[in-house]
Order: structure tokens, then C-alpha cells, then sequence
């Protein structure tokens, strides 16, 4: 039976065959064209190759004339002198042909390592602007394959690939001049051969392209998979997992091979045919120049030179043909990339933001706020919500699970857009503000906090990353984070592992906390922040929060009561709505849903006239 990673998984590689039907007809390499100002900005290089590409050609186009001069005047004593100097002159060429290859390389390549950086980067700043609700239905996985395999092959496209290309194409079409010139009617001959030899290329090149895409597709699923079980290992070894997960890997990485076994072959048979034909071409061609030669009508030197510039085309045609191949598979990693750089986040700024007064407030205000989540438009996360809520309260929202109460927070921070009705926050609608300049109003410690596998220090300053050191100990210290993190040998400079890995849950709280007093936001949220921690943890937690508190606005989402019964109002809800308000006695003496989940909760040697009285 497949677990649910694998489920997942499974679903991702649909959705991806999906959309490679959907676009396999159309593909071509306009994605790759979309790159080309990635290429353009650096036109120093740009030049550099090209004049070292010109010398380079020019350099192996003379060779034929300089052999050509020396067959037809023979190799006789008289001819001593003119032959050593051709020799010499030879020998200047290969240096110069060196010379002018190594610059080219040399230019091209540096454009394509600068050209994936700076991909790189765009797509990640990219990736970073898009909103969660992009996240939703996107892979981890899927979006770090495209970062690192898809990029690693457009660096092969405008690097070695790109080298290759210019240098054969400079070739070809000077191996092609010179052949008119040398004899125009051999050359005709060739021109009646081209359409035979480039036909492949046609026929074969939307295969291997399509492809291309299908193998990039199946290698990201891959790495989604590989992605989920790394990051959850111990619940795959808590459930014995491994077996299954091995079989689904091992299943992904051989679909991922057949894939690229289908797009090997293709370029296999694109390759032999290219150079089967253009070889069998200058053979006739080469035949038919000895009948001149025989005739009288043509030199050996002149045929020897001819031969040698077909030679130079056919090559050039040879690894144009398997560059081709290079280019369709860039092409196929182009449009996964652009699709990328295309994708428009759904929250952004307006064009002409309101500023938010200063100095901060911390009022919010939500005005009859309907809202459902992308992924589930018919289900009402949020249904006629209003409420208002003064600076320096302290708000505390409970009840089930599924009730709305996180998506309070994802509105606050606008995450999502309502579909109906407004928030507020200092007056001034979310939707009407800078993104960047809304959320500096506010900090979170959310129930299960993100460490970094960075330095302490750099855990907390994540809160304001240009504070001082100074500034880090000192929220530490108010969090109660500091003594456990000088215990560490490194003390601030000790790093805590992928996740947070050797902190308790206690700790990782109070991490998120010192973050949250760092950046000394108008308005806290705290989600659940002490909800899955021991009763000596969370005293100390408790204790930081208290202090941390003071002086903000404050809205908890707790489903613990006891933890939030000090709070100047509570709002009860459930199926996105509020359906009561007021202080913990309040509500306990109405009834209703809060009593009820107080009775819940402490039905096990409390009774709720007990709670009550605390």
C-alpha cells in the first residue's frame, strides 16, 4: 500500500504528464529566447567572444589554402625556402588558432556561468514574491529541481553548448564560401546534399525536445519525493516506512530513466543519421572531384582543398547536430524556468500604496470579511466576520479546529486577499498598503517555529537583520533563550541543525520569541506558541510571552483556555464565525461553545466552576 508521500507524489507526476500533453505540440525555443537578455547585459563578453570566435575561424579556414599551395607546387629541392616558410606560416596559425579557441571558450563560458547565476537568483526572488497560495499546489521538490537541474542545463546551453554552436556555425558557412569559391560546381553538388542532411534535424528535433521536457519532469518528481521522505524521516521510520518508500523512489528513479533512455535514443539516431549522410556526401562529392582532377578540369591541391573545407562543413553539420540536441534539451529546462519567472503572485502591491500613519498604532479592524481559500472556493473559511480591536489589547480567539482562527492571521497578514468586506489595520486597509510595509507592523510566534541551520544569532536576527549583536543577547535574554544558547560551546555562533533538530520544543519557542522582541512589531500573534510544550516549558515560555506582550496589541489563537482566560476579550468561534465574545467569566457564565470546551478540557479532576474561579 502507497503511503501518502508516495500518494502525493504519484498525483505530481500526473499533474506533470498532464501539462507536458497539454503543451507538446507548441513547444519550441521561444522559452530559451526569453533568456536572452540575461545575456545581453554583459556586452564586453559578448564582443570578446565574437572577435576570438572570428580568429579562431579564420585561422582554420586558412589551412586548406596554405595545403593547397603546397601540393600543387610539389615538394622539390627548388621549392625548400617556400615550403619552410609555409610551414612556418602554419605553425603561427595553430598558435593563433589556440589562442583565439581559449579566449572563446573562456568569453562563452563565463557568460554561461554568469547567465545561470543570475537565473538562479531571478527565480529565487521569483519564488520568494509569489504567494502561498502558489505553495499550495506546488512541490517543494519540483521547484529546487528546476533551481538546480533545469539551470545547471541552460548553463550548458549559453556555456559550452552556445561555444560549440557560434563556433560551428562561423565554421560551416565559411567552409561553405570557400568551397563556391574553390569550385562552384562541386558546391552545387553539396547544396543538392543539404536538404537530405538537414531533414533529421526537423523530424527529430520536436521529439527529442518534447522529450527533453518529459525526462526534466520526471527527474523533478523525483526529487519531490526524495525531498518529502528526507524531511519527515523519522515519522517514515516511526511507521517502518522504508521498505515502501525505497520501492516508490527506486519506481521514480527508473521512470525518470526511461525518460531519458527515450530522449538518449532519439538524439542516438538523430546523430547517426546526420553524420552517416554528410559522410556519404563528401564521399560522392570527393569521387566526383577526382573525375575533375583526372580531366584535367581541377588541381589536386584545388580538390585536396575543396575536400578539406567539406570535411570542415560536414563536421561543423556533425556537431551542430548533437548541439542541436543540447539545445532542445535547454530549451525544454528554459520553459520550466519561465514558466516560473511568468507565474504572477497573487497579492502585490497596489500601484499607488496609502502610507500607514506613524507612529504605528496597532488598531485592527475586520468589516464583515468573507473568504474562502483558493484550493476549496465553495467552503467559507470566513463568513460575515466583524470585529474591532483597540492598541494594546489583548485578544484571545478559540474554538474547533476547521473554525477560521488561523485564517484570521493569514488575512492580517495578508497572505490572501477577502473576497468580501475589508481589514484594517491602523485605519488603513491591508489591500491598500505595501505588502513589506503591512507585515513590519507585525511579528509572530507561530506553534511549530522554523529554525535555520544557521548560527543562533542569526536565528534571532531573522526577526531584524540589521540588528546588532547586542541587540540579539538582549531579546534573548527577554525570551529566556540565553542561557541555553552560552551553554553551547560556540554559544551565539553554535548552530542549531536542519530544523531545529537539537533544541526541544521549548526552545525552539523561545528562539521564535526573541525573534518576535527583536522586532519590536506594534502588533503580536501568537499561534498556539505553547500549545505542544511540557508544563515546565511552558511556564518559561508563558513568562517570556507575558513580557513580551506588554504594550501590544495582541491576538492569541490558543485551544488551551487556561492559557488565555487573562485575556480582556475572548472570541469564540466556529464554522467561520464569531459566535461569542467576552471575558473568560463572561463566557463561562452564558454557556454556550466556550463552556462547553471548558468542560473538555478539564473534565479530568477540574470542574468549570473551579476554572471559573481561578
Amino acid at each position: 500500500m502507497q503511503g501518502p508521500q508516495a500518494a502525493a507524489a504519484e498525483a505530481n507526476v500526473e499533474a506533470l504528464e498532464e501539462a507536458a500533453k497539454r503543451r507538446g505540440k507548441s513547444r519550441n525555443l521561444r522559452p530559451l529566447a526569453k533568456l536572452i537578455p540575461y545575456v545581453t547585459r554583459y556586452k564586453g563578453h559578448i564582443v570578446g567572444a565574437l572577435i576570438s570566435l572570428l580568429a579562431a575561424s579564420i585561422a582554420t579556414l586558412a589551412v586548406p589554402l596554405a595545403l593547397r599551395r603546397i601540393i600543387d607546387l610539389g615538394f622539390s629541392r627548388e621549392n625548400v625556402g617556400f615550403i619552410d616558410n609555409y610551414f612556418a606560416m602554419m605553425i603561427v596559425i595553430a598558435a593563433l588558432l589556440a589562442l583565439a579557441s581559449s579566449a572563446r571558450f573562456y568569453f562563452v563560458t563565463w557568460i554561461g556561468e554568469r547567465v545561470v547565476a543570475d537565473l538562479r537568483d531571478a527565480v529565487f526572488s521569483r519564488l520568494t514574491a509569489l504567494s502561498p497560495s502558489f505553495y499550495e499546489r506546488t512541490e517543494t521538490g519540483e521547484l529546487l529541481s528546476r533551481l538546480t537541474a533545469d539551470t545547471t542545463l541552460i548553463k550548458s546551453a549559453f556555456g559550452v553548448s552556445a561555444s560549440l554552436a557560434l563556433r560551428n556555425l562561423v565554421l560551416f558557412f565559411g567552409a561553405a564560401a570557400m568551397m563556391v569559391f574553390t569550385s562552384a560546381r562541386l558546391s552545387g553538388l553539396v547544396l543538392l546534399a543539404l536538404p537530405i542532411i538537414v531533414m533529421p534535424l526537423v523530424l527529430f528535433g520536436k521529439k527529442v525536445r518534447r522529450l527533453s521536457r518529459n525526462a526534466q519532469d520526471s527527474l523533478a518528481d523525483t526529487t519531490a519525493f526524495a525531498n518529502q521522505s528526507l524531511s519527515s524521516m523519522q515519522t517514515v521510520q516511526a511507521f517502518n516506512h522504508e521498505e515502501a518508500d525505497n520501492k516508490y523512489f527506486g519506481d521514480a528513479v527508473e521512470r525518470a530513466f526511461d525518460a531519458s533512455k527515450q530522449r538518449m535514443m532519439a538524439r542516438a539516431v538523430l546523430t547517426a543519421c546526420v553524420i552517416f549522410l554528410t559522410s556519404a556526401s563528401i564521399v560522392v562529392i570527393l569521387w566526383m572531384g577526382s573525375q575533375e582532377v583526372l580531366t584535367g578540369r581541377l588541381s589536386g591541391g584545388t580538390l585536396s582543398q575543396f575536400v578539406l573545407y567539406a570535411v570542415f562543413a560536414a563536421g561543423a553539420m556533425s556537431q551542430l547536430s548533437q548541439v542541436w540536441g543540447e539545445i532542445q534539451l535547454a530549451a525544454g529546462a528554459g520553459e520550466r524556468l519561465a514558466e516560473l519567472l511568468d507565474e504572477v503572485p497573487d497579492i502585490e502591491a497596489p500601484a499607488n500604496p496609502k502610507p500607514m500613519p506613524e507612529p504605528a498604532l496597532g488598531s485592527i479592524r475586520f468589516d464583515h470579511v468573507k473568504f474562502a481559500y483558493p484550493k476549496r472556493p465553495d467552503q467559507a473559511a470566513l463568513n460575515d466576520v466583524s470585529f474591532t480591536i483597540q492598541p494594546g489589547e489583548t485578544i484571545a480567539v478559540v474554538g474547533p479546529s476547521g473554525a477560521g482562527k488561523s485564517t484570521l492571521f493569514h488575512l492580517l497578514l495578508r497572505f490572501f486577499d477577502v473576497q468580501s468586506g475589508t481589514v484594517e489595520v491602523d485605519g488603513v486597509a491591508v489591500n491598500q498598503v505595501d505588502p513589506t510595509q503591512l507585515r513590519s507592523r507585525t511579528a509572530i510566534v507561530p506553534q511549530s517555529p522554523v529554525i535555520f541551520s544557521s548560527s543562533a544569532k542569526d536565528n534571532i536576527r531573522y526577526g531584524k537583520p540589521s540588528a546588532s549583536d547586542e541587540e540579539v543577547i538582549s531579546a534573548a535574554k527577554s525570551a529566556l533563550a540565553h542561557e541555553f544558547i552560552i551553554s553551547n560551546p560556540s554559544g551565539y555562533d553554535s548552530t542549531f541543525g536542519e530544523r531545529g533538530v537539537s533544541l526541544s520544543g521549548g526552545q525552539r519557542q523561545r528562539v521564535a520569541i526573541a525573534r518576535a522582541v527583536l522586532r519590536d512589531a506594534p502588533i503580536l500573534l501568537l499561534d498556539e506558541a505553547t500549545s505542544a510544550l511540557d508544563a515546565e516549558s511552558e511556564q518559561k515560555v508563558q513568562q517570556a510571552l507575558d513580557e513580551l506582550m506588554q504594550g501590544r496589541t495582541t491576538l492569541i489563537i490558543a485551544h488551551r483556555l487556561a492559557t488565555v482566560k487573562n485575556a480582556d476579550r475572548i472570541f469564540v468561534m466556529d464554522e467561520g464565525r464569531i459566535v461569542a465574545e467576552g471575558s473568560h467569566d463572561q463566557l463561562i457564565k452564558e454557556g454556550g461553545l466556550y463552556r462547553r470546551l471548558a468542560d473538555l478540557q478539564f473534565s479530568s479532576g477540574f470542574t468549570t466552576t473551579a476554572i471559573a474561579a481561578q
